[in-house]
């Protein structure tokens, strides 16, 4: 790949963003799921960046990854919150809000606004705890597309995204090519790997054996706290490297002296509790269930990505990171090996970095430079075409 130059990041806020929300599949309608399950209404959570051109030739779907949500960017009045990915979308960032319109949707049974398990089903007035249908990336994608046809968008420029993001990126080149100029899939795989599928089972398992789960009907008598802390500890462990670790923790103590008894003695130790008790306050247990079970179905692998003899027009950007062991970087390459495969236009980065997977939400200066590139390559293609709508 061509090096390219490095430049310093343009910081600016987004400012204030609101929340909005988009309701479809009304009674008499309803949405069907690849497990053949039925469900209506449906409502996705969404917020929007920049402006829409004219023309609707700037538009890029961001993607969330699993316990994400559709506050990407910016602040809530009020509050100082800001978004998952902040530092990468705004004015003069990688994704520019001077030029683009980025939209990010919270997925179908998600906590965040979407409809999910802790949503109230119409029919009973009560949460649909485990009655809600089981979900996939693919429906996840095709309700985000309902979400694109609302806007009267037909091409979006890109869709990007990291980890499960990063599938629901494939995911879109997979169901609706022919609606995507360009795509970024970062830090994800074609498929999960047994390992990977033995994480989210531990994860789901520690949710359930906790008898506050109540079988998922646990909404009348509050989240299964101890489970839920539990997976999530489960799930930072995965997405730190042993460098970044022993950066952070090493074999610190947290009072200088061992308690000989099972309190947390070690900072890290610490750290895994204050994150694992911090979880169950924002995200809903059911919902980390049935997500990271729609994780584990996925699988593009072989002709499920591209049909073998089917050309797609996408141009698509692969990044990875050295140090990331829950999705590496061996994964992206295979993504990289099928698409050059199929001839599609592929670019292949891998960056260097101590984070593990946590650094496609870290290392802002590369991804930055590296995107921005892209998407002018990109959006430039338009331009040429006569699409200039700005």
């Amino acid at each position: 790949m061509k090096k390219i130059k490095s430049e310093k990041i343009n910081t600016s806020s987004i400012g204030v963003v609101e929340t909005q929300y988009y309701t479809f599949a009304e009674p008499g309608r309803e949405h069907q799921f690849k497990s053949g399950e039925t469900l209506g209404p449906v409502t996705l959570a969404y917020e929007t960046y920049g402006k829409l051109n004219r023309d609707k030739t700037n538009a890029i779907l961001v993607l969330h990854a699993l316990s994400g949500d559709a506050h990407a960017a910016g602040v809530h009045a009020g509050q100082n919150d800001s978004g998952w990915w902040d530092d990468m979308i705004g004015p003069g960032k990688a994704f520019d809000t001077n030029r683009y319109f980025v939209v990010c949707s919270n997925v179908v049974g998600g906590c965040k606004g979407s409809t999910g398990p802790s949503s109230i089903n119409p029919a009973t007035g009560k949460p649909y705890a485990l009655d809600f249908p089981f979900i996939t990336v693919a429906d996840m994608v095709d309700c985000q597309r309902r979400l694109i046809d609302y806007f009267g968008i037909d091409k979006l420029l890109c869709v990007a995204g990291g980890s499960m993001g990063g599938m629901q990126v494939l995911q879109w080149v997979a169901s609706y090519p022919e609606r995507v100029k360009s795509a970024i899939p970062i830090a994800t795989t074609l498929k999960h790997s047994p390992q990977q599928i033995a994480f989210n089972e531990v994860i789901r398992q520690s949710i359930m054996a906790d008898p506050a789960w109540r079988e998922g009907n646990y909404y009348a008598y509050g989240q299964p706290e101890k489970g839920l802390s539990v997976a999530r500890m489960i799930g930072h462990i995965t997405f730190m490297s042993d460098q970044s670790m022993e950066e952070k923790f090493s074999r610190r103590l947290k009072n200088d002296k061992f308690s000989f008894g099972f309190d947390a003695d070690f900072e890290v130790e610490g750290y895994l509790r204050y994150r694992g008790a911090n979880f169950v306050k924002r995200f809903d247990a059911n919902s980390y269930l049935y997500i990271t079970k729609a994780m584990d179905y996925f699988d593009l692998s072989g002709d499920k990505l591209i049909p073998h003899g089917k050309v797609i027009p996408t141009r698509i950007m692969v990044i990875s990171f050295k140090t990331d062991w829950l999705y590496p970087s061996h994964q992206s390459q295979e993504i990289v090996r099928l698409l050059k495969r199929r001839l599609v236009d592929t670019t292949y980065c891998e960056l260097t970095s101590t984070y593990g997977h946590d650094a496609f939400l870290i290392e802002v200066e590369e991804q930055t430079t590296l995107i921005k590139y892209f998407l002018d390559k990109t959006y430039n293609g338009y331009l040429v075409a006569g699409h200039d709508g700005i």
